[in-house]
């Protein structure tokens, strides 16, 4: 029940916090203009101490208001400028409004440029920390003030609370299960709001994914239901000579239409449902920082139009830019340590990669956080969001250590602002955390063995290299086997002195963390292994054999599709037989097999598929990019996300040795958890928890419904997948509530 306080206490609260602000910002004015040559508040005589005083107070008070009116209006008429650009315009734009108070102010005021923008980013700095400390001292006031915010809205909307809990699902990009758990154990845990709720509300389940193991193919088949033909990060199609990249806005949006067109379903939030920070929009209407949607114009479906909300607040524009540069200066610090000491294996840090970490970590996580909090306070039945912090950083530092962990811990902390703004929500919420995939450590390919992936591959093909490239050995062992293989000598001439035959089409070769692709453009169709073996009769063994590979995909005309492993070895997929002495998909888990089949049968498969080896000891893998955390392939943790959802909601799986492989099966346990909430919510009753409230259903008040069972791969002699009957369409909560006041306060 709401305790309804008297309208005084909460304007005396309001006004007080408004003063203590203003008293910060004047000190800080004072203080500025006694140690900043060019900033001045005085006559050029000088003043007393209290005329002094007085013109800094005036001064603060005006800079305040210029904040409040103008801002949010200088923020609308530069929504089409780049968010990472508009984090740095802050500064200036303060600087250019606290120029304008100080020229209100007759003979005393006076302010260069470049100390103008100084003074205004330390007084907003400082009015935003007191403004913090404020909200996190009293309590109280802190959640009077976010349920008066959400009774506006829901006054404003002229719409009774919906009576049925909504979902709110938080993608935490690239953690993986293994990585969590230990971030949650411990006396003293690196995410303590989330180690609690694991504790007292919340399971924590495993899943498998798909042989693409990145946000591509994930994110789409959560969203959408399928990410068929979605083989890697990035790939060749033959049909257009394009390649087709996951995180382009013109890729992304050509997915999302593919998506849609096989389903025939809009995706999971197409009722009433918000996107913040993900490649593919889910169907929704409310849109922030959404890849797919980038390109569009509109007031609904501009993605850009959710940096408004957050940054027409002067102190959260200021807050944001100057924990974006704490953050870039923390990654060149935390760069030249691991430079300094030696620290292996290693990549490069510099160029625009400061700049790219803190926009993610940063920027993005305060925008889609403050976009989520919104949509909790005006009752969205669903909403999904993408933080994708650590992932960035992950990929650089690796998935463990101490960069990581401090990523980890906003992230947390971002995760305990969403439930605390949930118990002033107009309905009950669910909170489900999950991941996309999870993050293998490595060296990369090239820092490991002297050449590129695509170095390997034109060497087996007989096809100039790079200087230092031939210099390796695996270069010259592949350029050695290609000519002996065509019988070419080493000055390139034929024996008979004739002509060489023509060159075909050099390869196309794509990278995807340690999940390489080769494609040769002037064959249509996918290349068959008979083909390939007799254009380049060295290249498939070449690449075989090299210690830094696992297994090769290719599709023969014999056996259909066929892993090759080192030593001759083959893993026949369609019949499931191994030829010689091992497996070569062994190393990589027991649905190795199975994922690898699936992505097989798609059209656009490269004609080569080359997964790296891993460490059967740690779990390592070579990425063919530049990171020493990596994912994309198979092999190590890269392949193993999880899910944590509340004790309210049926389990995904329906025993312990059930679980859930591929993204396509998540999407059907995030939508029978959608249905749950809208034929089961009103029997649910909530309790309140440590970090928030959080829901509790009735024992036994629901059966799992099947969805959750165990599905190995697509397709294929004795692997099932629920039917198409499961797609049925996302439930509307908003037209099944009921009146009267939402059950309980709030719930996770």
């Amino acid at each position: 029940m709401r305790v309804v306080l008297p309208p005084w206490r909460g304007l005396g609260a309001a006004a007080l916090r408004v003063l203590a602000v203003w008293a910060v910002s004047t000190v800080t004015m004072l203080i500025l203009a006694g140690g900043l040559p060019d900033f001045r508040i005085q006559q050029p005589g000088g003043d007393s101490a209290t005329r002094t005083a007085v013109t800094a107070a005036l001064g603060a008070g005006v800079f305040g208001l210029l904040s409040a009116l103008v801002w949010p209006l200088l923020v609308r008429a530069l929504l089409l400028v780049p968010a990472l650009v508009l984090g740095i315009l802050v500064f200036f734009l303060n600087g250019s409004l606290l120029w304008l108070a100080l020229v209100l102010i007759p003979e005393r005021g006076d302010a260069d440029p470049e100390t103008a923008v100084v003074v205004a980013a330390a007084m907003s700095a400082a009015s935003s920390a007191t403004s913090g400390f404020l909200a996190v001292r009293d309590d109280g006031a802190y959640r009077r003030r976010l349920a008066r915010l959400a009774d506006r809205r829901r006054r404003r909307a002229g719409a009774r609370p919906p009576g049925t809990p909504g979902i709110v699902f938080v993608q935490l990009d690239g953690l993986g299960h293994d990585v969590l758990r230990e971030a949650l154990s411990g006396p003293e845990p690196v995410m303590p709001t989330i180690a609690a709720m694991a504790r007292t509300t919340h399971r924590l389940t495993p899943w498998q994914t798909d042989w693409s193991s990145q946000t591509g193919a994930s994110q789409l088949g959560i969203l959408h239901g399928s990410n068929d033909d979605v083989p890697a990060f990035r790939w060749y199609e033959k049909e257009t000579g394009e390649v087709m990249v996951t995180n382009r806005p013109t890729g992304a949006a050509e997915l999302q239409r593919r998506a849609v067109e096989r389903t025939g379903d809009h995706g999971l939030l197409a009722s009433d449902g918000a996107s913040r920070g993900n490649l593919f929009s889910g169907g929704a209407r409310q849109l922030a920082l959404v890849l797919s949607v980038a390109a569009r114009r509109g007031r609904d479906t501009r993605s850009r139009a959710g940096y408004f909300a957050y940054f027409s607040d002067p102190a959260n524009a200021t807050r944001t830019a100057v924990s974006f540069f704490a953050e870039l200066f923390r990654e060149v610090g935390q760069s030249v340590r691991a430079r300094m000491r030696g620290d292996r294996p290693r990549v490069g840090r510099g160029g625009l990669y400061p700049f790219i970490r803190a926009f993610a970590t940063v920027v993005e996580r305060d925008v889609v956080v403050a976009a989520v909090i919104g949509d909790v306070l005006n009752g969205r039945a669903a909403v999904y969001a993408d933080l994708v912090g650590y992932d960035e950083v992950a990929h650089h530092s690796g998935p463990r250590g101490g960069d990581t962990r401090q990523v980890l811990r906003a992230l947390d902390r971002a995760i305990a602002l969403m439930a605390k703004a949930a118990d002033h929500a107009p309905r009950p919420y669910r909170l489900v955390l999950l991941s996309d995939h999870g993050q293998s450590g490595g060296e990369p390919f090239r820092s490991a063995y002297g050449l590129t992936l695509e170095d390997l591959v034109r060497a087996g093909c007989g096809v100039p290299v790079s200087r230092s490239a031939r210099a390796t050995h695996s270069g010259a062992e592949a350029r050695a086997a290609a000519r002996a293989a065509l019988h070419r000598p080493e000055d390139g001439h034929t024996p008979g002195g004739g002509e060489l035959p023509r060159k075909s089409a050099e390869p196309v070769v794509l990278a995807s963390g340690n999940l390489g692709l080769v494609s040769f453009p002037d064959v249509p169709g996918r290349m068959s292994r008979e083909a390939i073996e007799a254009r380049h009769p060295a290249l498939l063994r070449a690449l075989a054999d090299h210690p830094g590979i696992g297994f090769l995909l290719v599709h023969s005309e014999e056996h259909g599709p066929v892993v090759i492993g080192p030593g001759a070895c083959e893993h026949r997929l369609d019949k499931g037989e191994v030829v010689g002495e091992r497996d070569p998909l062994a190393p990589f888990g027991p649905y190795a097999a199975d994922v690898v089949l699936r992505s097989s049968r798609f059209p656009h498969t490269a004609d080569i598929m080359v997964n790296s080896c891993v460490a059967p000891d740690t779990g390592h893998v070579h990425a063919f990019e530049e990171q020493i955390g990596s994912h994309g392939g198979l092999g190590g943790e890269q392949s193993r996300a999880f899910l944590l959802s509340p004790l309210a909601l049926t389990a995904p799986v329906t025993s312990d040795e059930d679980e859930l492989v591929g993204a396509e099966q998540v999407h059907l346990v995030l939508r029978r958890w959608l249905r749950e909430t809208r034929t089961l919510g009103e029997r649910w009753s909530t309790v309140p928890a440590g970090t928030g409230a959080t829901a509790v259903r009735a024992a036994g008040d629901a059966a799992a419904d099947g969805d959750g069972r165990r599905v190995r791969g697509a397709g294929g002699p004795g692997r099932s997948r629920p039917g198409r009957p499961d797609r049925e369409p996302c439930p509307d909560p908003a037209r099944e509530a009921g009146a009267g006041e939402p059950v309980g306060d709030t719930t996770s």
